[in-house]
């Protein structure tokens, strides 16, 4: 266990990908530069200073186009909290960042491979997240 947290398990909870038809598919392909991934997280405590954190990342079209594609996957976290660790706002930081940060290379990538199993093989992330400044932003 770090100073005040361990990840106990981490699994994809679903996955999700959608392009309707091949009209779609040549379309998306053409546009898929547009896409932009969103980043949500949320928490549940469960027993014996155990929560779970779900990490959902959507790459997905903003615009509203008819001829779109979808691609979600939703990632969970089971995190074991040191029972000294009382500050919710130490707590917060750890779900949000520190959590985030152990397990993102491994969710990134399996993004991505759902992405290039659905045929879209060029895509890649250049910019990479930066948890602590959306941290930051969100609470500052």
């Amino acid at each position: 266990m770090t100073e005040n947290y361990k990840i106990l398990s981490e699994f994809i909870k679903d996955m999700s990908s959608e392009t309707p038809d091949i009209e779609t598919y040549l379309f998306v392909k053409e546009n898929i530069s547009k896409y932009h991934l969103t980043i949500n997280i949320t928490s549940k405590a469960l027993k014996n200073q155990m929560v779970e954190v779900c990490t959902t990342l959507k790459y997905e079209d903003k615009e509203a186009s008819e001829r779109r594609s979808y691609f979600e996957i939703n990632y969970a976290t089971v995190v074991k909290i040191n029972e000294k660790m009382v500050d919710k706002k130490k707590l917060e930081k750890i779900l949000l960042c520190n959590v985030q940060k152990d397990i993102y290379p491994r969710l990134e990538k399996a993004l991505l491979n759902l992405i290039h199993d659905c045929g879209f093989q060029d895509v890649k992330f250049s910019k990479k997240v930066d948890f602590e400044e959306l941290y930051k932003g969100k609470f500052n």
